[in-house]
């Protein structure tokens, strides 16, 4: 009995996933997974070339919802191996579903057919800014590895002074036809991997493969307003296509490091500033500290602690340059921790000469207790 394969578990997501949920759990997986994390591990290997070609149907509207249409596949349909490709931050690869769907859905046998262009893989990268680099934008230079073409071989994965050869098993079609029950099923070549050509002297600097990795450096803008978990995408940055096909996009993944002083609130920007106790008693004008530098804020006499004040404008640009936020002020009371004698005999004096008016939330929270304690 062929193992059922569904596409769905191999992302980790349900059915009815976005395409953006879809896109976000494949770039997860095909990190975790990469080469470069797991070191060349065989079985890692392998669950990349799942993960790739779950990927490489589900992100296609048409084939998703054709799959959708028939459920799950087999491994006896074309899955369970013989694909090629290193995946994310690879050459690339071809779904072994591709054929499966061709001679299903009218496209013929040939369909696709190993000269079709295929887009080069995404890549994502991640980088760390400030908050005021949030809040005014900035440049980043980012240095990534990338596939690149051989030099060496143009490409061609041969040897110099040799060339690829026809595929002895297709012939040079890059397809094979299989007869499974009462259809007969077109899949890609078992030898070239779908290629048409085979190389039997490969490059020595490719190992055959017409890909080497090299660094890349490039410089990229953050936009003013931007927040963590949002991503930028450079086109063309990522990986380069096959057969012409078009490079790859590169994302990067933006985070904001938290700040010492400042918490941010979509464009809002909070923070607490303490006062003194006689500042907020017969109020004041203090100087607090914004993302452009101090401000005036006057705190009128009788301010309670936890008061929120708002400075207009003072906070992150929207995005989309909408507007502006502000500045909101948290006023935070501070007792007096340590008190001389003499601080002490002023206070005492102080609070023989209160009244009613001078604490009117406790009067008034002690006349609802007396009134509650006359109901029992």
């Amino acid at each position: 009995m062929p193992k059922q394969i569904d596409l769905y578990e191999i992302l980790g997501v349900s059915r009815d996933a976005s395409d953006d949920e879809i896109r976000r759990a494949y770039l997860k997986l095909a990190h975790k997974y990469h080469p470069d994390k797991t070191g060349g591990d065989k079985e890692a290997e392998n669950k990349l070339k799942e993960i790739n070609a779950a990927y490489d149907i589900l992100k296609n509207p048409e084939k998703r919802k054709q799959y959708d249409r028939f459920g799950s596949m087999s491994e006896q349909a074309g899955f369970g191996g013989g694909y090629g490709g290193a995946g994310f931050g690879g050459a690339g690869f071809e779904s072994p579903f591709d054929d499966f769907f061709d001679m299903l859905f009218g496209r013929g046998g040939g369909g696709r057919g190993r000269s079709a262009a295929r887009p080069g893989n995404d890549l994502e990268y991640r980088t760390t800014i400030t908050l005021e680099e949030a809040a005014f934008g900035a440049k980043r230079k980012l240095k990534f590895a990338r596939m690149e073409l051989c030099n060496e071989c143009s490409g061609t994965g041969a040897a110099p002074g040799s060339r690829p050869e026809t595929c002895p098993v297709c012939h040079g079609a890059g397809q094979v036809r299989v007869a499974q029950g009462f259809f007969s099923v077109t899949q890609t070549c078992h030898r070239c991997r779908g290629a048409g050509k085979i190389v039997s002297k490969p490059c020595p600097r490719c190992s055959g493969t017409g890909r080497v990795r090299l660094s890349r450096e490039i410089n990229v803008d953050i936009p003013a307003g931007i927040d963590s978990g949002m991503r930028l995408r450079v086109a063309g940055e990522g990986e380069p296509g096959e057969n012409g096909g078009p490079r790859g996009d590169l994302h990067v993944l933006v985070e904001v490091e938290a700040h010492e002083i400042f918490a941010r609130e979509g464009v809002d920007i909070i923070c607490e500033f303490p006062v003194s106790f006689t500042q907020a008693a017969v109020g004041d004008t203090v100087r607090v500290p914004t993302l452009r530098g101090d401000a005036d804020l006057k705190i009128p006499p009788g301010t309670q602690s936890g008061t929120l004040f708002r400075l207009r404008g003072l906070g992150m640009p929207d995005l989309r340059g909408y507007r502006q936020g502000d500045q909101i002020v948290k006023v935070v009371v501070e007792i007096p921790a340590k008190l001389t004698r003499r601080q002490r005999e002023l206070l005492k004096e102080f609070e023989q000469e209160n009244d009613a008016k001078t604490y009117p939330l406790y009067r008034r929270f002690m006349d609802k207790l007396k009134k509650y304690g006359e109901k029992e």
